[in-house]
């Protein structure tokens, strides 16, 4: 099989899947733009900014599990592939548990360092307490589909994303137009779809793979070289993911400090971000699939030409999106709202969109090439650069001229930042000899 079909048998479910993610995200928030009250739309984006950091702080159950699966499957050890599947779902039940016994602290906290109105608030909480019983479900769902992209099966991840984001959405339509719900119907639709999925995860696997993987004996679990490069790789993945979170965490505070109209068109802006992100991260996921793969089996002449096919695909996919949302700016935002004030707001803010995906899909392949590699302290190096002498220092250099401009400026230079940052490290630390 030639590399470019490798990479489209790997990326084309992963888009489908991926997409499907801002497809909830989307029509949640134009379910909850036509509500009466512009609280319950800002309620959504702090409880979502809550929950971003919560479970974005756990990616490295999934990014992880990937690419620590996918240099096993490609050395063929079989009982370590099984044991990283274990290790990952028993690490995220005991987060999970840990997660729910702390709900009313991890709120109160969260609500220390957001400015908000009453309303926004009090909404923000019914939303929070409800969606934090999916916890169990999300994060056993991180470790199972992470491993299946490691096995280098793309298809099982889409089958189970696909089916929580379209039940997901049933639900939510059902309970706000159905049973005249808001927030908490949004909430409540999200923990039974994760459910649902999970369950449907563990059908799926023990239909195609059996038990043959499921490895409990506390022998092989506790391996201390495994459980080193394990937890080594998840400290690095985490201490990334946490500077992500910041980010993103940061410019919905301060959205949210320019009053509630700014942090409303924010909100819907990101979308387009989001959706971009995971069109993008499609290939991303293929590029830990294969670069573990390549690395595993020590296939370096194959892993420097997928490496640079892959980049390539990424940044395609970048410029189709810049030139739809060049297109079909103010159609797009009519999708979210109908709100001819926040329609106007949003475009004059709607060119940092636009440039967006032309930036972000190099940072986005270059970080899939170094999950897959394992390579995960340089990633954590770039974006600590990236997020604190670059993205917080742009902001308050220009906030107090651009306003809002300043949010998505630092953004976008984060953004560039990042993908030099990793440029940079990836011929010494990945393309080496």
């Amino acid at each position: 099989m030639s590399t470019n079909k490798q990479i489209l048998r790997l990326a084309v479910p992963n888009i489908i899947s991926n997409l499907s993610v801002p497809l909830l995200s989307s029509v949640d928030t134009a379910l909850v733009g036509r509500l009466d009250g512009i609280y319950y739309l800002g309620a959504i984006a702090i409880g979502g900014m809550i929950f971003n950091f919560i479970y974005m702080g756990f990616g490295f159950l999934r990014m992880g599990t990937t690419g620590l699966t996918a240099n096993a499957f490609g050395g063929r050890h079989h009982d370590e592939m099984g044991s990283i599947l274990s290790r990952a779902v028993l690490t995220g039940l005991l987060a999970s548990i840990t997660l729910i016994v702390l709900q009313y602290f991890i709120f109160s906290g969260a609500m220390l360092i957001v400015s908000t109105s009453d309303e926004v608030r009090h909404f923000a909480s019914v939303y929070f307490y409800i969606r934090i019983w999916d916890a169990p479900a999300v994060l056993a769902l991180f470790a199972i589909q992470g491993w299946f992209l490691g096995m280098q099966n793309a298809r099982y991840p889409m089958y189970i994303t696909i089916f929580i984001n379209l039940l997901n959405i049933a639900l939510n339509i059902f309970f706000i137009y159905g049973l005249g719900m808001t927030v908490d119907g949004v909430a409540m639709g999200t923990v039974i779809a994760q459910y649902a999925g999970l369950a449907l995860a563990i059908v799926l696997f023990f239909k195609k793979y059996g038990s043959a993987y499921i490895h409990f004996k506390r022998k092989s679990l506790l391996a201390l070289d495994s459980m080193k490069r394990f937890f080594s790789v998840s400290r690095d993945i985490f201490i990334r993911t946490l500077s992500l979170i910041f980010t993103y965490s940061f410019f919905t505070i301060q959205s949210a400090s320019l009053g509630d109209e700014i942090l409303a068109i924010n909100t819907i802006l990101l979308q387009f971000w989001h959706i971009m992100s995971y069109g993008v991260d499609g290939f991303a996921y293929a590029a830990e699939s294969l670069t573990g793969k390549h690395l595993g089996s020590g296939d370096k002449k194959g892993l420097r030409k997928t490496v640079k096919l892959l980049i390539y695909w990424g940044m395609g996919l970048g410029v189709v999106f810049s030139i739809l949302y060049y297109l079909f700016d103010e159609n797009l935002l009519k999708l979210f709202t109908d709100n001819p004030e926040l329609i106007a707001l949003g475009l004059l803010y709607f060119g940092w969109t636009v440039l967006a995906p032309l930036v972000n899909s190099f940072c986005f392949m270059l970080d899939g090439i170094f999950i897959g590699a394992t390579v995960t302290g340089p990633m954590r190096d770039s974006m600590l650069i990236s997020t604190f002498l670059v993205f917080v220092p742009v902001y308050f250099l220009t906030v107090g001229t651009l306003g809002n401009h300043a949010l998505w400026l630092s953004m976008v230079v984060y953004m560039f930042a990042r993908g030099v940052t990793l440029l940079y490290y990836l011929p010494k630390r990945v393309l080496t000899d």
